[in-house]
């Protein structure tokens, strides 16, 4: 096996390694029609707040309302996420194994809770994957700030440039970016394609399994 480009991926979770983007926006939509009888807020709009911190989502709202809405959305999202309704994408599972039997240190840094990775990394059987999780919690400063992949190098013990950090969205670019990390967008992803690829990511891959042959520069 030829020597590795990179000696550690990092990847962020919801649209990237999980299509949880519908049971986001559904709960979105619930807690809008929950607190205030009916949701005025398109689809688009919705989506362009996927992959910044929660909070961000009803920012606009008075403190009051924001919590009110918060609130009914765990309310709802848990309800999906305890029912296992998110599926992974194709060839998630096996690259990620293919990865770890390789030597390739892997993590997760993402903006949701904790607690809300937990049940589908379990649901799933993912927890034996990873060597480091960032969530919302570790760090005061959220994608597309670098700190949370800074973090996350830090905690594995990589030069963050040799860390690639795989995402589906503009901030997960940026922040690999902002951080002197590979940047991969996926492209499956359901956010504009345009704005991101004009940020030119450093690899764009149409499957998982592309990832182990960016590493050790080799043929699908």
């Amino acid at each position: 096996m030829s020597k590795p480009l990179y000696d550690c991926v990092l990847y962020d979770f919801d649209g990237t390694l999980a299509n949880s983007l519908p049971i986001i926006i559904k709960s979105q939509v619930e807690a809008y029609e929950k607190v205030l009888g009916r949701c005025d807020r398109s689809y688009e709009d919705l989506r362009s707040y996927v992959g910044l911190p929660l909070v961000d989502t009803f920012s606009m709202h008075d403190d009051e309302t924001r919590d009110k809405l918060l609130e009914a959305y765990f309310e709802s999202n848990f309800k999906y996420l305890y029912s296992d309704a998110i599926d992974l994408f194709d060839g998630v599972m096996d690259e990620l194994q293919r990865l770890k039997v390789m030597g390739v240190k892997q993590g997760i840094v993402s903006s949701k809770r904790r607690v809300s990775l937990d049940v589908t990394l379990k649901a799933k059987g993912l927890e034996d994957f990873f060597d480091v999780l960032i969530t919302k919690e570790d760090t005061t400063r959220h994608k597309p700030d670098p700190d949370p992949l800074f973090l996350a190098a830090d905690r594995v013990g990589v030069d963050i440039k040799r860390t690639m950090y795989v995402g589906d969205a503009i901030g997960d670019i940026k922040s690999a970016i902002n951080a002197g990390a590979a940047s991969v967008f996926v492209n499956w992803s359901d956010m504009p394609h345009k704005e991101i690829l004009d940020l030119h990511p450093t690899y764009v891959i149409d499957e998982m399994k592309e990832l182990s042959c960016i590493i050790f520069n080799s043929e699908l």
